[in-house]
């Protein structure tokens, strides 16, 4: 029998880490999250021969860690690990019987059938249609053990459906219940505007997350993506923000030379900016006595007012170190030091109108500061980090 207490009006305890400082998700999406989501992609052994292994034992041990920290944001695809990974997690939660307790996010849109060999024609196990779709939830519903997603992405953009089929299907969902929020990851910018704004003209739910790739040497998602999120009252959820495991030194890549890596082999992401990134996040991790990844997570989390980077990792002590991370408040000069170790350009029109850093917000604009002298409401700014 669980413990009961009061419900007199008083402040709730003080949470067991910094990961129980939970946030509310989106101006659109008033639902409360823990600040680090943890990522699903690595949990099953059906990938493991690019992405190391951690069976069904080591995930529940994961989840585990991170529930008992504070952390009720889980993030995975009905694709990931050939549907593993959403398998594992509906087991984990029917067997910590937390499932109300845990904000659950997963997608569609990936082929998530092809290892099937059973499965004769392909064509609609992927793609944004309505089909597509229809299938999908489903399945992905039996595979998580629950009735409902908390939060529901199409994965990515497949240049094909329409925009009306798009909302009105994914709304659909939103009406039988069987969805709460919408999530949308690697698309354009200009589709989600026009999604959202046909949302609203027709009184549809619209999207409140972007997933999307971004961290110190990978910056392309601020020209646009970040832009539109912040003026359609989106949050995001970046993917690699640790460099998906690249964030090696020189020094460390040498050594690497001499033995096999371990753990993650996904050559196509790695780039030689990873490693100029590396070497300038060590510098600060050293004068602050901690790691290359601590910097790495604490420069993305203050970028965006809404911002819950997707953490994965298959260590107890990787999770941890993430969690500890949460305290780290860099100075400006540390954020310069590091965006200035890549070269990164707004390009046309975000350096037109703005300069070098773009513009998102009207003070930001050349133009306007020719008219004269203006007082403006201050943007919007990410939480300061709680010390450890």
């Amino acid at each position: 029998m669980s413990k009961r207490v009061n419900n007199l009006p008083g402040a709730a305890p003080p949470p067991k880490s910094l990961l129980g400082y939970h946030r509310q998700l989106a101006p659109a999406a008033a639902v409360k999250v823990s600040p680090l989501c943890l990522g699903g992609m690595g949990f099953g052994t059906a990938w493991e021969d690019i992405m190391g292994s951690c069976d069904k034992e080591k995930s529940f041990e994961l989840m585990d860690y991170f529930y008992s920290q504070g952390g009720n944001f889980i993030d995975t695809a009905n694709n990931y690990q050939n549907g593993e990974s959403e398998a594992i997690i509906g087991e984990w939660m029917k067997t910590r019987d937390n499932r109300e307790e845990i904000i659950l996010a997963t997608k569609y849109t990936s082929p998530w059938r092809l290892a099937e060999q059973d499965t004769r024609i392909q064509s609609n196990f992927g793609g944004n249609n309505k089909k597509s779709l229809t299938v999908a939830i489903e399945a992905s519903l039996k595979n998580l053990q629950t009735s409902y997603i908390d939060l529901y992405y199409v994965h990515t953009w497949d240049f094909t459906t329409s925009i009306p089929e798009l909302m009105h299907s994914l709304h659909n969902l939103v009406v039988a219940g069987k969805v709460l929020y919408l999530g949308i990851s690697s698309t354009p910018a200009w589709v989600v505007a026009k999604a959202n704004e046909y949302a609203r003209q027709k009184g549809l739910t619209q999207f409140s997350v972007y997933q999307g790739q971004w961290n110190a040497a990978e910056r392309e998602i601020e020209r646009d993506v970040i832009p539109m999120c912040i003026d359609e009252g989106m949050a995001q959820a970046p993917f690699g923000v640790l460099g998906m495991g690249y964030f090696r030194t020189s020094a460390q890549r040498a050594a690497e030379k001499e033995e096999e890596r371990d753990g993650r082999k996904v050559p196509f992401v790695d780039k030689p900016q990873k490693t100029i990134m590396a070497d300038t996040l060590e510098k600060i991790a050293v004068a602050r006595g901690t790691s290359i990844t601590s910097i790495a997570l604490a420069w993305v989390r203050t970028k965006a007012p809404y911002c819950f980077p997707i953490l994965g990792g298959r260590k107890i002590e990787q999770l941890k170190a993430n969690i500890d991370a949460l305290a780290i408040d860099l100075s400006e000069e540390e954020k310069e030091t590091i965006e200035s170790a890549v070269p990164f350009h707004f390009g046309y029109p975000q350096e037109f109108l703005g300069g070098a850093k773009g513009a998102i917000y009207p003070q930001d604009a050349w133009t306007t500061k020719r008219l004269g002298h203006f007082d403006w409401v201050t943007p919007p700014q990410a939480p300061k980090p709680h010390p450890l």
